[in-house]
């Protein structure tokens, strides 16, 4: 059994395929599915999925690259949707540098309004007991960890696609915060995502497809889904030296502990 942790199945690479997309999964082993947010009409969306499919649950929030078009009513029109049972985490939000515009006043507007809004989706977090799921990419991560300070012991996150050395895991999990793997384990040039991977204790990370993007070896460059989450799992599998169903075993129950699926 096993969770894909984190899917955009609102996505239209999806669109008139999802009975079909859930019934591989299923076979795969993969019995449930987050689909997350990525504004507010893509979290709407995802709530959508979650209520009309018993095997999916939503994550709710606005990614940082869409910092400076959400309208002063995007967090309450979150909020209206967070009370919902199927939602289990808010995100996917946080910061990203990674493509910056290079002018300075640009990047510092960009900067402000990514880290504006990161601060009100972990309040939103905070006011409904949920954790968060963290978008982190460019150099960014400590300003990422100095937002999430002061919601320490309110809150968990998940730094999804994580791709750090495993110190860089190890100081999160420190923190009480979890990390969580794609398909790029899978690749050749995954740089230390396999040493981490390999590394961290049972309970420390999660498994995900980032569907419909990523997909593992031997389908990379190809659209992903939630099924090929198992393809990441026996990767992770045999780099720990472990079977397969004891990597499912252990972050199923990781996810089961931080998402809040029985509301």
């Amino acid at each position: 059994m096993l969770i894909d942790s984190h899917a955009h199945l609102d996505f239209p690479e999806f669109e008139g395929e999802i009975d079909a997309l859930l019934e591989r999964a299923a076979q795969a082993g993969v019995t449930r599915v987050i689909t997350i947010g990525t504004s507010v009409a893509s979290s709407r969306r995802a709530v959508a999925l979650a209520e009309k499919y018993p095997a999916v649950y939503a994550a709710i929030g606005i990614h940082p690259d869409a910092a400076t078009e959400a309208g002063a009513d995007a967090i309450e029109a979150l909020r209206q949707l967070a009370s919902n049972p199927r939602v289990v985490a808010v995100g996917e939000t946080g910061l990203d540098y990674y493509r910056l515009p290079g002018d300075p006043a640009q990047d510092t507007a960009i900067k402000a309004a990514q880290a504006a809004l990161f601060e009100q989706q972990l309040e939103l977090a905070a006011e409904f007991g949920l954790n968060i799921v963290v978008h982190q990419r460019g150099d960014c991560l400590q300003d990422t960890l100095q937002r999430l300070a002061p919601y320490q012991g309110k809150l968990r996150a998940v730094f999804h696609c994580f791709g750090g050395s495993p110190q860089a895991a190890a100081s999160l999990i420190e923190l009480g915060h979890l990390v969580s793997f794609t398909g790029i384990v899978t690749f050749k040039n995954a740089g230390e995502t396999p040493a981490t991977a390999a590394t961290l204790p049972d309970n420390a990370y999660l498994v995900e497809t980032d569907a419909p993007y990523l997909s593992p070896v031997p389908f990379r460059g190809k659209r992903c889904e939630p099924a090929f989450v198992r393809l990441t799992a026996e990767k992770i599998a045999a780099l720990r030296q472990q079977p397969l169903e004891a990597v499912a075993r252990a972050t199923t129950a990781t996810a089961e502990a931080f998402f809040r699926f029985e509301r």
